[in-house]
């Protein structure tokens, strides 16, 4: 089987497969780890966006009641 005089280039061709394939497997890695801190980045602005609405919306019952309650 070591005779065989395929061995040696078929084992260059699959060493350069796998090289190949590992460096597109750590790419697509460092995309799909950009994706998730972009998603968590637009995930903590949006909470930051619906905490300053919350406190708005408060802001406003706060007034209505003090309205309601000075007009009574």
């Amino acid at each position: 089987m070591l005779e065989n005089p395929f061995i040696v280039p078929l084992g260059a061709f699959v060493m350069v497969v796998i090289i190949v394939a590992i460096g597109s497997m750590k790419k697509m890695r460092e995309k799909e780890l950009e994706a998730h801190q972009q998603l968590r980045t637009q995930e903590m602005e949006h909470e930051r966006k619906m905490k300053e609405l919350d406190l708005e919306k408060a802001k406003l019952e706060l007034e209505k009641a003090r309205t309601s309650t000075n007009v009574g």
